[in-house]
């Protein structure tokens, strides 16, 4: 069986705690990663999904429980040992791409080279080996306004993976795409997880997509639903 590559363990996120307004987004839960897997994580809007995936990427730090992730204990980390783990072993894929507009493709997959502190004789070469293997050899000095949807997540993949990080969060990956998009960039992801032993964690709202995946987490009420 392959490594844990994280853990919760008695996950909780509450908030606004003891108010009028409190919200317990999420509610005990505990899950293992494993290594080369890909993790499809579904359940109605509202139900903590995204709230679970902040908390997984060490966005947001939880009311209860704890995360680890490559053995190391989140609650255990100053803020600036939580910012360089999620530098160097996590990276993340969203719903709207997150580029910078003023950067073209190469650029922006550089800038998670910057973040993790690669060398910068490194980041360069490293960027441009990446959009080759996402199909974007030709599209390197495109801005993301001159690059399509499909195209601008292919960048947010190889930006990434540029930290060669060991685990990949994509939040809605898909929720910009069409139908065929969507499809071609989850079969990437899985390829991915095949060829380069990441483990990868999808929140998606399209339960089509999850025949792509290993497994499916279910979020129903910021619980694991069986």
């Amino acid at each position: 069986m392959n490594d844990v590559i994280a853990r919760t363990i008695n996950l909780e996120k509450v908030y606004h705690p003891g108010e009028h307004n409190e919200v317990k987004a999420v509610r005990g839960i505990s899950v293992e990663l494993r290594t080369g897997e890909f993790v499809a994580v579904i359940g109605p809007s509202g139900s903590g999904k995204s709230t679970f995936m902040h908390l997984l990427g060490a966005l947001d730090t939880p009311s209860g429980g704890d995360i680890e992730i490559a053995g190391k204990s989140l609650a255990a980390l100053s803020d600036n040992a939580r910012a360089d783990l999620r530098a160097k072993e996590l990276g993340f894929i969203f719903q709207g791409f997150n580029l910078l507009p003023t950067l073209n493709a190469i650029e922006n997959v550089m800038l998670a080279g910057d973040y993790a502190g690669m060398a910068a004789n490194v980041t360069e070469e490293r960027a441009r080996e990446l959009l080759r293997e996402v199909g974007l050899a030709e599209r390197m000095d495109h801005a993301p306004s001159e690059l399509s949807g499909g195209e601008q997540q292919r960048v947010a993949i190889a930006r990434s993976l540029m930290n060669d990080g060991r685990l990949i969060l994509a939040d809605e990956p898909t929720g910009e795409l069409d139908t065929h998009n969507s499809e071609v960039i989850v079969q990437l992801l899985k390829d991915l997880v095949t060829r380069k032993n990441k483990t990868i964690v999808m929140v998606t709202h399209n339960e089509n997509l999850t025949r792509f995946t290993d497994r499916v987490i279910k979020i129903v009420d910021g619980q694991l639903a069986s």
